[in-house]
C-alpha cells in the first residue's frame, strides 16, 4: 500500500516514467497502479506512460527469453518500454545470450527499447564488439557527485547510449556535505533538487527515489535554476567513488 500511495502521488506530480525489475517483485504492483490511474482517468494513455524493467540474471537464452515474457504478463502494460540486464553478472556467454533474448522480444513487440545496468566499460566493449542487431540504448549506472564514474559515463557518450543515474541524491548520504549546503543556499534550491539538476546538467537521466509526497515533488522540480560551469566543476571534484548500493561493473 505504501508503495501505491508513493506511486499515485508520483503520477499526480506529473512523473511518467517508472523503474521496476524482477527482483524487486514490484512489476506487478507498478503495472496494476499504472492502469487504476489509467482507468480514472481519461486524458492519458498507456502509451504516455514509461515503464522499465530487468532480467534478474543472466544464463541461457531460453531461460531469459522466458523470463521476458513472464515480466510482459506480471506488469498487465501489454508491453515493456525498456528491459535492461539488471548487472554484468554470470559470465561473458550468458550476457550474450541474454542480449540476444533482449534483441528478440524487441523484435516481438515484447519491449520497445533494451538496454543494460551496473555495465562497466569492459562488459560495453565486449556487447559492442559482438556486433549485435541492436545495440543497448541506455546503461543504468550509480552515478551522483560522489561517485561521478567518468569512464563509463564517457564510454556511454561517445557510443549514444544514455546514461540513466540511480541513486542520484546519494541515498541522502552527503546532503549535509559543506559544498552541497552552500551551493544550495546560493541557488535557493533544496540538496536533492541541486543533485538532480547536476545529473541533468551531465545529459544524464536521474532517477531519484522518496516515498514523501512533498519530496516527491519538489524533486522534479528543477528547471528554475542552472548550476554555472564553475559550481558544476565543484560538484564534479567531489568524487570520492562512494558506492552505495552494489558495483558489479568490474565482473568478470
Amino acid at each position: 500500500m505504501a508503495q501505491q500511495y508513493s506511486l499515485t502521488s508520483r503520477i499526480k506530480a506529473g512523473y511518467r516514467a517508472f523503474d521496476s525489475a524482477q527482483m524487486y517483485r514490484n512489476e506487478k504492483e507498478v503495472g496494476s497502479t499504472i492502469l487504476n490511474f489509467l482507468s480514472n482517468n481519461s486524458q492519458l494513455r498507456r502509451e504516455d506512460f514509461h515503464f522499465t524493467s530487468k532480467l534478474a540474471s543472466n544464463s541461457s537464452y531460453d531461460a531469459a527469453r522466458t523470463s521476458i515474457r513472464r515480466s510482459v504478463q506480471q506488469c498487465g502494460l501489454g508491453y515493456i518500454d525498456l528491459f535492461l540486464l539488471h548487472s554484468p553478472y554470470g559470465g561473458k556467454a550468458a550476457r550474450l545470450a541474454s542480449w540476444k533474448a533482449v534483441e528478440d522480444a524487441i523484435a516481438d513487440g515484447e519491449v520497445k527499447t533494451g538496454g543494460v545496468s551496473n555495465y562497466g566499460v569492459k562488459q560495453l566493449q565486449e556487447l559492442v564488439a559482438s556486433k549485435p542487431r541492436i545495440l543497448p540504448a541506455v546503461n543504468q549506472i550509480e552515478v551522483h557527485p560522489f561517485n561521478t564514474r567518468t569512464e563509463i559515463t564517457s564510454f556511454c557518450q561517445q557510443h549514444d547510449i544514455v546514461v540513466e543515474a540511480y541513486a542520484p541524491l546519494v541515498r541522502a548520504l552527503r546532503m549535509k556535505h559543506p559544498v552541497i549546503s552552500s551551493l544550495s543556499e546560493k541557488y535557493l534550491c533544496t540538496p536533492a533538487q541541486l543533485l538532480v539538476r547536476w545529473s541533468l546538467q551531465h545529459d544524464y537521466v536521474p532517477l531519484p527515489k522518496s516515498v514523501t509526497k512533498d519530496r516527491i515533488i519538489t524533486n522534479g522540480q528543477v528547471s528554475g535554476f542552472v548550476i554555472d560551469a564553475k559550481d558544476m566543476e565543484k560538484m564534479d571534484g567531489l568524487d570520492e567513488y562512494l558506492v552505495t548500493d552494489w558495483d558489479p561493473v568490474d565482473a568478470d
